[in-house]
């Protein structure tokens, strides 16, 4: 028997409603604003103690360092002044000064509004959280930011993570879908918030999108720690959000092999269309500190655009 369990997923829904109703959940997000950014601020400011930025060799005005003359360096690219202290040459190293535009994206489909425990954040929780922490740490870095599908340009400035949230958080559920095509500037970066359960042919078409655009970047995958090692045992009823229908175990640990088996698969069909479109693919789950996974962000971009 070859078991096909739908996704874990909870019941809970916010339904798009009405006029009224969506002035509402506007309003109830607009509350909710100010402690969500000091929740992103404070963590972007732990992980600024612990990160270098993301500067970047390339023409500019600004000193960076000094390094030594290697084969590859010609006569002008010798430093004189510095190598007539010391018996090695060195070159002077500018930083790249034109800032770079990232665009981000996260999922806020039905199937992210699943917890497995009161006491954790749901997966669309963590991923605001940490698609505001990302913009935070950026915006401190001088980048510039952008909400893909939704900004026409990308902004910077100490303003601009307010203004960022504020669009974010009064989205409407028909936002919720990827954006049907983008047009982003060559060379500039994306980051993707979601659970990346849907079949992996979806997200291959779109890596591959932005490939032909040469815009690299990193999908981060939001998971409950229950997604991955489906921990129910018995008899239990796993409901879909998106059309999956319901599926009934009688024994669910004896669906768990097959389970960890099929996601370990579908995870490495994923990390496999990325890597060939020059993405990165990380993997966090709800269980885990917020600071962590936006360490592991901005150490992934910072490598990417070095």
């Amino acid at each position: 028997m070859s078991p096909n369990p739908p996704p874990i997923q909870s019941s809970s829904q916010v339904p798009s409603g009405d006029a009224p109703a969506r002035v509402a959940r506007a309003e109830a997000l607009g509350e909710g604003l100010p402690p969500l950014l000091i929740a992103a601020e404070r963590v972007a400011a732990t992980v600024a103690q612990g990160v270098h930025g993301r500067r970047r060799i390339g023409t500019g005005e600004t000193f960076w360092q000094y390094r030594l003359h290697g084969p590859h360096d010609t006569a002008h690219a010798v430093d004189w002044r510095r190598s007539a202290r010391s018996d090695d040459l060195f070159v002077r190293e500018t930083e790249w000064e034109a800032s770079q535009s990232v665009w981000m994206w996260s999922d806020r489909s039905p199937s992210m509004n699943y917890r497995s425990r009161k006491s954790r954040p749901t997966k669309s929780d963590r991923a605001a959280l940490l698609l505001l922490a990302t913009a935070a740490a950026l915006l401190r870095g001088g980048e510039r930011i952008g909400l893909l599908g939704h900004d026409r340009r990308a902004s910077g400035g100490r303003t601009g993570l307010k203004r960022l949230a504020e669009r974010y958080l009064t989205l409407g559920d028909h936002d919720a879908a990827f954006p049907a095509s983008v047009d982003l500037p060559k060379h500039s970066q994306g980051v993707l918030f979601s659970d990346f359960l849907a079949p992996v042919e979806v997200w291959e078409k779109r890596f591959a999108e932005f490939s032909q655009q040469f815009v690299g970047g990193l999908a981060v995958q939001v998971l409950d720690p229950a997604e991955e090692t489906l921990p129910f045992s018995g008899r239990a009823r796993f409901l879909g959000l998106e059309a999956e229908g319901e599926f009934m175990a009688e024994r669910v640990e004896t669906l768990r092999p097959d389970y960890r088996n099929r996601l370990t698969a579908h995870r490495e069909a994923l990390r496999h269309a990325a890597r060939a479109a020059g993405w990165d693919l990380l993997v966090h789950r709800t269980d885990k500190s917020a600071e962590q996974a936006l360490m592991a962000i901005y150490v992934a971009l910072a490598r990417q655009g070095g």
